[in-house]
């Protein structure tokens, strides 16, 4: 009884293990969100990338509090987000509090600093 107590509590934690080593990351989403050209059911046939192609501009971006577009100024990363899929993309805005794109601010996040290090 105590083999298979400890069997099922080792195939548990292997089970564990395997399921956060093969999960894709909300990095790795955001990625594949920033490289969208449907994102927000976009008709432009551009992505995130097609204006910032490896994450150039979006060196501080992770330490702004305000962003300004076209004269007007935005108070969060999401709205400002939202502002390029509906105007860039010709899209619709997205959930602020939605899994996409709580993705994609990890991923432009993550950029910022990998971005300077890079050459030009």
């Amino acid at each position: 009884m105590k083999t298979l107590k400890v069997t099922l509590l080792l195939s548990a934690v292997f089970g564990l293990i395997c399921s956060a080593v093969f999960a894709e990351s909300d990095v790795e989403r955001g990625k594949a969100l920033f490289n969208d050209q449907k994102l927000g059911g976009g008709t432009q046939g551009r992505s995130c990338s097609s204006c910032h192609k490896d994450g150039r501009g979006l060196e501080s971006i992770a330490e702004k509090t305000e962003f300004r577009a076209m004269g007007k100024t935005y108070k969060s990363l999401e709205d400002i987000i939202n502002y390029f899929i509906v105007t860039a993309q010709k899209g619709k805005a997205i959930d602020p509090k939605s899994e996409q794109m709580k993705d994609l601010i990890a991923y432009v996040k993550s950029i910022g600093s990998s971005v300077s290090d890079k050459p030009k």
